[in-house]
C-alpha cells in the first residue's frame, strides 16, 4: 500500500509540473536517480511512476536517452463524449443515458442499485483472495460451462426452491442479456414470433429486433399476463418463445400468482411454446413466489439470471438453467462466439462473495432498506399526483401513472436537460400504450430528482 501511495505521489508531481509548464513539450524529465533523491523515494518507485505515465500517454520513453514530455501536450482533463440527449426516446434511450452520462447526472431511470448498497467489503476480500490464487485465474480462458464450484452453489439454491437439477444443467454466461442472446441465436430464425409482456423490459425488445423476430405483446396484469389474450396470441401467431419475469416483473414490479403460472404452463405445453424466465431480481423477493422453472421442472422453461442487482454490475456473470440437450447446444455456441465461459476473474469473485458468510445478511439488509424506501417514495409520488400501479412485494421499481394528459417521454426529455435520467413508459411498451406511465428506481431517488420531477411536472404540457 505504501509503495502504491508513493508511486501515485510521484505521478501527481509530474502532472503538476506539466500543468504549470514547469516541464514543457519536448523537454527531458529528470533522471530516475536524481528524481528519486528529490522525492525521497526509491528509484524503483520512479521507474514505476514513469512507466505508468508512459502507458497513459502523458510522457514518452526514448530508449537509451530517458523520458520526455511529448511534443504535443497530452490532455490532462479527459472527458467521455456525452450521449445524444435529444435522440429518439426508443428502447435504448434510457440505457444510453444511464451508461454514458457522468456522475453529475442523477439516474432514477436506471436499473441498478447505488454503489454504496453493494457488498464492497466482501468483494474486496474476494479480490485479495484472488490475488493470492493460481496464476491461471488471471491469464486463462474461462471453461466452457463455467467453474463447477459456482454452478454447485446455484444448484443448491435452486434445490432450496424445489428445483432439483445437477450442475451440468447450468451454463454460466457473461450476463443475463448474453444468456438471452445465446438462447435466441440457438432457437430463433428471422421472422419467428416471440411473445413478450406489455409492458416489458425494454432490452428484450432491442435484442429481439437484432434477430429480426416478430414481437407480439400481451397485456401484463398484477397477477401475470392476461391469459385470455395470451391464449389468443398462441392460436393466432404460433410463437416460438415467450420471455418474462414471473417475479418482481420489470417494469411493473408485479408477481405471477400460482394459478396464473399453472394455467400458463398448460397453454405452453398445448402449443409447443418455450418460455425464458428471467429471474434476475429473484434475490430481492422477501419470500419465494411460484417459479415457472420449478413448476415445469425445466421441460419447457429456461431459467436465466445474474448477480448484477445484488452483487455487482461491473463483475459480469450470469447463468442459464435448462434441459441437458439445450445446455449442450448453448455451451457449444458460447465457445464458438466467446471461446469459453465468463472470465475466471469474474466467476472467482462471484463464488467467493456468495460463499462469504455475510452475503445472505447483505441481501436481507437490501430487502429491508428497499421496503422502507418504496413506502416513502410512493407517498411522495402520490403527493405529486403520480400513482403507483401496484405496491410490489420487493425490488426497487415503482411503475407509476402520471396525471391525466401528461406524456412521459416529454417529461423525460425535460428532466434530461436538467441532468436527471427518467424511464418513460412507452420504451417498455411494444404496443406503445404506456405514454402516461413512468418507471422509478426508488433506490436512486436522491434529492435532486425530487426537485427536478416537481419542476417538470409543474410545467404545462406543450
Amino acid at each position: 500500500m505504501a509503495q502504491a501511495r508513493r508511486t501515485t505521489e510521484v505521478m501527481e508531481a509530474i502532472r503538476r509540473k506539466l500543468a504549470t509548464r514547469a516541464l514543457t513539450p519536448g523537454e527531458r524529465l529528470p533522471s530516475i536517480r536524481r528524481f528519486a533523491a528529490v522525492m525521497g523515494v526509491s528509484p524503483s518507485t520512479i521507474v514505476e511512476a514513469y512507466d505508468r505515465l508512459v502507458a497513459e500517454g502523458v510522457i514518452r520513453s526514448q530508449p537509451g536517452s530517458g523520458f520526455y514530455v511529448p511534443g504535443v501536450p497530452a490532455s490532462l482533463d479527459l472527458h467521455l463524449p456525452e450521449p445524444q440527449r435529444e435522440r429518439d426516446v426508443d428502447p435504448l434511450w434510457v440505457s444510453r443515458q444511464s451508461l454514458d452520462t457522468g456522475r453529475d447526472v442523477v439516474k432514477p431511470g436506471c436499473g441498478w442499485l447505488p454503489p454504496d448498497w453493494m457488498p464492497q467489503a466482501a468483494m474486496r476480500r474476494a479480490l485479495r483472495q484472488l490475488a493470492r490464487g493460481p496464476d491461471a485465474i488471471l491469464t486463462d480462458y474461462g471453461s466452457s460451462l463455467g467453474p463447477v464450484n459456482l454452478r454447485r452453489i446455484l444448484a443448491r439454491q435452486f434445490a432450496e426452491e424445489g428445483l432439483e437439477i445437477s450442475p451440468e444443467s447450468i451454463l454460466l454466461a457473461t450476463s443475463a442479456s448474453q444468456s438471452i442472446d445465446l438462447i435466441c441465436r440457438s432457437l430463433l430464425r428471422p421472422g419467428d414470433t416471440v411473445l413478450v409482456d406489455d409492458p416489458c423490459y425494454f432490452n428484450f425488445q432491442a435484442l429481439l429486433r437484432v434477430y429480426k423476430a416478430r414481437i407480439v405483446s400481451v397485456p401484463f396484469t398484477p397477477v401475470g399476463p392476461d391469459l385470455a389474450q395470451f391464449a389468443q396470441a398462441l392460436t393466432a401467431h404460433h410463437p416460438r418463445l415467450y420471455i418474462t419475469n414471473s417475479a418482481l416483473h420489470n417494469p411493473t414490479g408485479g408477481t405471477m400468482t400460482a394459478q396464473t403460472a399453472h394455467r400458463l404452463l398448460k397453454l405452453a405445453e398445448a402449443h409447443g411454446l418455450t418460455i425464458i424466465e428471467d429471474d434476475t431480481f429473484a434475490a430481492l423477493e422477501p419470500d419465494l413466489s411460484p417459479r415457472l422453472a420449478t413448476l415445469d421442472g425445466l421441460e419447457r422453461v429456461i431459467r436465466i439470471g445474474s448477480f448484477s442487482k445484488t452483487l455487482s454490475a461491473s463483475i459480469r456473470c450470469g447463468y442459464i438453467a435448462g434441459p441437458p440437450d439445450l445446455i449442450a447446444a448453448l455451451t457449444d455456441l458460447q465457445v464458438a462466439t466467446n471461446f469459453g465461459g465468463p472470465s475466471p476473474v469474474a466467476t472467482e469473485i462471484v463464488h467467493a462473495t456468495l460463499s462469504d458468510g455475510s452475503y445472505r445478511k447483505h441481501v436481507e439488509g437490501i430487502r429491508r432498506r428497499l421496503a422502507r424506501i418504496r413506502k416513502d417514495t410512493s407517498a411522495r409520488l402520490v403527493a405529486m399526483g403520480i400513482t403507483p400501479w401496484l405496491m410490489p412485494r420487493g425490488g426497487f421499481y415503482l411503475w407509476c401513472a402520471l396525471p391525466q394528459g401528461r406524456d412521459a417521454s416529454d417529461i423525460a426529455r425535460a428532466a434530461m436537460r436538467r441532468n436527471v435520467v427518467l424511464a418513460p413508459g412507452n420504451i417498455f411498451s411494444p404496443a406503445q400504450t404506456a405514454a402516461g406511465f413512468m418507471r422509478f428506481n426508488v433506490s436512486q431517488m436522491h434529492d435532486p430528482t425530487w426537485e427536478v420531477v416537481a419542476q417538470v411536472m409543474n410545467t404545462p404540457p406543450a
